[in-house]
Formats: structure tokens, C-alpha cells, sequence
């Protein structure tokens, strides 16, 4: 089958390179032609507001998805009027606003972090005086990272962060006292299907996922069945074909909702390596109507980051059950290059990992 991707990053170099032994090939759809996937397939440069190109390059594609969540809504539903394009741009347009997030997720009984808009300075000033300090405001649309965040802690700075902002619409949360963030990636086939994989467990830096862990420690049956829930809910009521991943907060033995990421997720990059069928091969396997593959576990793996640089690799080689993945990405500050995966690592080799990774870091 040709499958078509809107956006050349590493996602979609992944995505292709999980399609290729089941026979498919890629075409991609992106702005700029330094991509990791500029040797993986075909790919067109345009704008997504061109109608003629993407015309284009549906007539490439059988089927289209995407690798990122920020593609225009308008050209979703564009490509769809030709080829089927999963997940479906309903998708899109609710993970896009981060207001509308909330609401359709308390439209399906998933509790949440309190939360209200904030249109203005005013609105913000009073929405902070509702919810209680400290606060964490959001701008609505575009932010990914920790891009577009900022903690209110004190009321003096409403103004600052206001400015800071850019004016732009905003989402206020209550601060939410979570032991942890974790996050569930599930997958529903065309026919209805939905298979969960294990919880992982996030560490962030700078507002960029640095660790995960997969499947998080001391899980209990309760929170399993809990994440396959909420998952369930968002893939039914959106008629979802694909993976999607959901942000949790753990929080006093419940989960919260935080995010919905309606692509594959860099929290699930540990199933290429330790998982029987990887978030990758059963993204390219629902889209194109194949049966699920197992997403049984076959090891404890462990994800590490590569940001802004990339480590020594002669002393990787050192390290047991390390597999190294890199994006073919140019080195800069902030960007994701690659990632680390260790199966059941030790302390010893995990600690090996960071003092690694710290021997080149550039975030």
C-alpha cells in the first residue's frame, strides 16, 4: 500500500521504517527538505495551505496520516474528501486546542486538572484567583516541550506572564500535587480492535521527556485497568484508527488526563526494542486495515533521550543491551537527535547512561 505522511521528522522516518518489511511504501509531506526521511520515500515540499500540492500528493497515497500534531485541520479534511486519512482529522482538531482537550475529556467522565480559559489579562488575573496558586497557564494552541508554559506562583506576575505569552488565548490549570507523570500508548484497529501498551513512566527536563520507563514500576491492576479505560473512551468517541498516547498524572492512586497525542509518541519509543510489536509497525498496521500485533512486553526497557547532542558512541558499545537510535538530525540546542533504549538494565548501566549522555549534552 502507498501510505502518505504529512511531516518528514523522526516519527515519520520511524513509521516508515516499521512499514517497509510489511510491504508498504512512503511518500511524505513536508516544508523543508532537510528531513530525516528525505532517503526514505518520496517527498513533496509545500505549504499546507496549497490546495493544488496537496492534491498532489494524495494522488501519490491510498491511505495518508501524520507524524505531528499541529498539520492544519483545514488540510486534513481536504486530503480526506480524497484518500482515507487516519487517525481522522476529528482528532486533530480536539488535541489541537488545549481548551477544547479538556472539554471533550470531561464530556467522557476522564477527570482532569481544574481548569479555566483565559482571554484576556483579567481573565487570566481571575482565573488564577479561582483555581488557587500556584497555577500553570498554557497558551491554547502550538505549545509542545514545555514550549508556551509558565507556573504563576504569585499574583504580581499575571501581567509578566500575560506579556510573555504573547496575548495569545490561554488555558489556566490548578497545580496538580502528582507522585508522577506517566502515559498510556494504545492502538484501535479499523475494525473497532483497542490494545493498550504497559504504563510508562516520564522524567522530564526543561520541559522535554529525558526518561521513560516501560513498564513503569509498582504498577498495581488498578491503574492498568484505569489507563485502558481512559484510553478506550478517547479512541471509541473519536472513531480513532491508529495509536494514540495519553498523558497521565498519578495522583493519590488516581489518574488525571493531562494530554491527548494523537500520533505515536516519543513515550513509546521503547517498543521498537521492547515490545513484541512496536507502537511504529501497529500504527502502519491499523491504517492499513492489517491485524494487531502483540503489545506484550518482552523486557523492561528504559529510554533515554538524545538531546542536542549526540554522546561518544565507542563508549555506548561498552554498555549491555544498549540500542542506539538516531534521527540523522544536524546538532542543536533543544532538538531531539535520537534515543538510548536499555532492556533491563541494571542501576549500574543506567548510571553509565546519563554520565554518557552528560559527556555530550547540548539542551
Amino acid at each position: 500500500m502507498r501510505i502518505g505522511i504529512l511531516g518528514a521528522g523522526q516519527l515519520g522516518r520511524m513509521l516508515a521504517l516499521a512499514g517497509y518489511p510489511l510491504g508498504h511504501t512512503f511518500s511524505f509531506f513536508d516544508v523543508s527538505e532537510g528531513t530525516p526521511c528525505r532517503d526514505l520515500g518520496s517527498l513533496t515540499i509545500g505549504r499546507f495551505e496549497d490546495e493544488g500540492t496537496l492534491k498532489k500528493f494524495a494522488a501519490q497515497c491510498d491511505v495518508i496520516t501524520y507524524e505531528f500534531e499541529n498539520v492544519p485541520c483545514s488540510a486534513a479534511h481536504q486530503l480526506a474528501e480524497i484518500v482515507p486519512v487516519y487517525p481522522p482529522p476529528r482528532a486533530l482538531e480536539v488535541s489541537q486546542d488545549r481548551l477544547t482537550e479538556k472539554e471533550f475529556l470531561q464530556g467522557l467522565d476522564i477527570g482532569t486538572p481544574r481548569f479555566r480559559p483565559a482571554n484576556s489579562e483579567q481573565e487570566l488575573r481571575d482565573a488564577c484567583s479561582l483555581l488557587g496558586l500556584p497555577c500553570m497557564v498554557k497558551t491554547r494552541r502550538f505549545g509542545y516541550d514545555g514550549k508556551g508554559q509558565r507556573m504563576i506562583e504569585e499574583l504580581d506576575s499575571v501581567a509578566t506572564t500575560w506579556r510573555d505569552l504573547g496575548g495569545a488565548p490561554l488555558i489556566v490549570e490548578g497545580f496538580v500535587p502528582f507522585s508522577r507523570e506517566l502515559s498510556v500508548v494504545a492502538v484501535r484497529s479499523k475494525d473497532g480492535e483497542v490494545l493498550t501498551y504497559p504504563l510508562a513512566q516520564n522524567d522530564h527536563r526543561n520541559g522535554i521527556l529525558h526518561r521513560s520507563e516501560m513498564p513503569a514500576p509498582e504498577l498495581t491492576p488498578e491503574l492498568r485497568r484505569s489507563a485502558q479505560a481512559i484510553a478506550t473512551k478517547v479512541l471509541v468517541a473519536l472513531d480513532y484508527v491508529g495509536v494514540v498516547a495519553l498523558e497521565l498524572f498519578h495522583v493519590r492512586g488516581e489518574l488525571l488526563a493531562n494530554e491527548i497525542a494523537p500520533r505515536v509518541h516519543n513515550s513509546g519509543h521503547s517498543t521498537i526494542d521492547g515490545v513484541i510489536t512496536s507502537q511504529f509497525e501497529n500504527h502502519i498496521r491499523a491504517i492499513t486495515g492489517m491485524p494487531l500485533g502483540s503489545v506484550e512486553p518482552h523486557a523492561r526497557a528504559v529510554m533515554f533521550n538524545l538531546i542536542g547532542a549526540i554522546p561518544p558512541l565507542d563508549a555506548l558499545s561498552t554498555i549491555p543491551n544498549a540500542k542506539l537510535h538516531l534521527y540523522g538530525k544536524s546538532p542543536r540546542p533543544g532538538r531531539k537527535l535520537g534515543h538510548i533504549t536499555l532492556l533491563n538494565p541494571s542501576a549500574q548501566d543506567e548510571a553509565r547512561i546519563e554520565r554518557t549522555i552528560e559527556s555530550g549534552s547540548m539542551s
